[in-house]
């Protein structure tokens, strides 16, 4: 039988009206490489992976296409995905390319309408151990980004079971901890630039590290923290949710940490809805995302929380419409305010968006 997305049963939209800036999705065109692979038989895919293969073109039309599926998504925010680099010039340099391919989306699309935004914040990558030399390729990126450039990712996720992160392990174990990244990292704050962090749930200790040490520099946890359910973490999940849980308190305390509640569709995560035939509906999501949504809440508060839709990687388990029912959902019983900054207030804040 082959692999294919789960399609999503129906379901009406929950409060259409509350404005949503979804703070975390992707952009990239694959299909001339996985056009070239087929022609060659390939070994069974990683998870992650499968959900790339099978996504191979998520553009703009793609973007306007799920934001407009019923929800009010009024903004979003780009976030790097090693998309269209530069292939010339100096290494340091190329993932520019990133920031300017989308920046010539924008400028050649008609995504964009009244009352919605598409990438109004763009994060790129940069390496930061190249240290106080990575200036440099942060003033291309706000060069190229024309005024919506606003971060930088450099992914620190490592497992020392390859298998965990599959075709993704290629992180050290201490990337925070480097001297010479962190010499890049003190390059972000002077320029008002954020730091997107995707780590694994064992190395939350180092964000908490990096927070504390630059205090100053907005950082953002990616997906809460990754928590871990597959090879050598598999049927260890309940285990770890305490472990988890005294991380993200300990993180919480360190006012410049935000986080972003949604990755939970992820095959790190291994969760039952992921590529589940049939589709799970936004009310199962919600069930199996809860404990980790709810614990992130109570530590960080609203104002510290965002709901991100992680697309097209999230599409594992589903549609964008109903991966926002979900949200919805879970945040039910939140008040006005707390539901405005879940839904579009901190990310609007976090990544100072005119929205």
């Amino acid at each position: 039988m082959s692999l294919a997305l789960p399609e999503s049963p129906h379901e009406d939209i929950l409060e259409p009206g509350l404005a949503i800036i979804d703070p975390h999705h992707h952009l990239w065109d694959h299909r001339a490489f996985y056009a070239a692979q087929a022609a060659t038989p390939q070994p069974k895919a990683h998870g992650f992976a499968d959900v790339v293969r099978l996504s191979p073109r998520y553009l703009l039309d793609e973007l306007a296409a799920d934001t407009r599926s019923g929800h009010r998504v009024v903004a979003t925010v780009f976030v790097e995905c090693s998309s269209a680099y530069r292939r010339e010039g100096p290494p340091a340099l190329r993932p520019v390319g990133e920031t300017e391919f989308v920046h010539a989306l924008l400028s050649q699309s008609t995504a964009a309408s009244e009352g919605f935004q598409p990438c109004a914040g763009i994060v790129g990558h940069a390496d930061l151990t190249l240290g106080t030399a990575v200036a440099e390729v942060l003033q291309a990126h706000i060069a190229a980004g024309g005024g919506r450039f606003r971060g930088i990712r450099h992914t620190g996720a490592h497992d020392a079971d390859r298998a965990v992160l599959g075709p993704l392990s290629r992180t050290p174990a201490d990337l925070f901890s480097s001297p010479d990244f962190r010499a890049g990292f003190a390059q972000l704050g002077p320029l008002g630039l954020s730091f997107d962090a995707w780590v694994l749930e064992p190395q939350l200790p180092q964000v908490t590290s990096l927070a504390q040490a630059f205090p100053g520099t907005s950082i953002v946890l990616d997906h809460v923290g990754t928590p871990l359910g597959v090879a050598s973490y598999a049927g260890r999940r309940d285990e770890r949710f305490a472990v988890w849980r005294q991380h993200l308190i300990e993180l919480a305390a360190c006012p410049n940490v935000s986080v972003k509640l949604g990755g939970l569709a992820m095959p790190f995560v291994n969760l039952p809805s992921w590529m589940a035939q049939p589709a799970a509906g936004s009310e199962q999501l919600a069930r199996e995302w809860r404990p980790y949504i709810e614990a992130c809440i109570e530590a960080f508060g609203a104002a510290r929380c965002m709901f991100e839709s992680n697309f097209p990687v999230d599409r594992g388990v589903g549609s964008y419409a109903t991966v926002w029912n979900a949200f919805k959902r879970l945040a039910a019983g939140a008040s006005a305010d707390d539901k405005q900054a879940l839904f579009s207030g901190t990310a609007s804040r976090v990544y100072r968006l005119a929205v």
